[in-house]
């Protein structure tokens, strides 16, 4: 009797299961809230990752190509040229040539007058510095400050950057031989090299080795 009545239970149970799986309606599935545009979505760390973003290219160096103007017989004509295109690039070089065969080197500081020539001779010498002179106001070098005469251009050079580094920009030179000058600029892409203030048109030349704001001896003609 018992028996009976359990089966007849679990008949009953069975089938009330089924006639509510069969008449349920399944709930509708929730979206997940809109997230702002400027969120960033969580990702799982084991979850595939999309391709990295391409760096941004980088430019070789500056970008700046590098021109040579010339030559100039003499320092005011280089000094006029300086002056005319110095605006337009991003900066100028000195190179310096010499023709011949100098017999020695001498290191020279130019002067505007006299007046000036004594009193930069007198911060010279307050600089520990000796061996100088001051030219007479007649000559090739009126005013102008002598500060040494070499047999080699290396102990030349060395002197007037010795001077140079204390403030005088006293300068190398060839006795005996001619020093022509030229004018290298660097400019950027934009820059034409055809200058009619110059009148002249820059030859495109190798920025290595060119030093900014500099002043440098390239080879001498063969």
């Amino acid at each position: 009797m018992l028996m009976r009545a359990s089966l007849v239970l679990l008949l009953v149970l069975n089938a009330g299961v089924a006639a509510w799986w069969a008449t349920h309606v399944p709930a509708a599935a929730v979206d997940a809230p809109a997230m702002p545009a400027d969120v960033p979505l969580l990702q799982l760390a084991d979850a595939p990752r999309g391709a990295a973003a391409a760096p941004a290219p980088v430019l070789p160096g500056d970008g700046l190509r590098c021109y040579r103007y010339g030559p100039f017989g003499n320092p005011a004509a280089f000094d006029a040229a300086r002056r005319a295109i110095v605006a337009q690039v991003a900066w100028t070089a000195t190179a310096e040539q010499v023709a011949g065969t100098p017999r020695a080197w001498r290191v020279m500081l130019p002067q505007p007058d006299r007046a000036t020539a004594t009193a930069t001779a007198a911060r010279i010498g307050a600089a520990g510095f000796s061996d100088y002179l001051v030219l007479p106001e007649t000559g090739d070098d009126p005013n102008a400050i002598a500060l040494g005469r070499y047999r080699s251009e290396a102990a030349a050079r060395e002197r007037a950057a010795r001077l140079a580094q204390a403030g005088f920009p006293a300068r190398a030179e060839p006795v005996g031989g001619r020093v022509v000058q030229w004018l290298d600029v660097a400019a950027t892409p934009a820059f034409e090299p055809r200058s009619a203030t110059l009148g002249l048109t820059g030859a495109p030349i190798d920025c290595a080795g060119v030093p900014r704001d500099g002043r440098y001896t390239i080879p001498g003609p063969a």
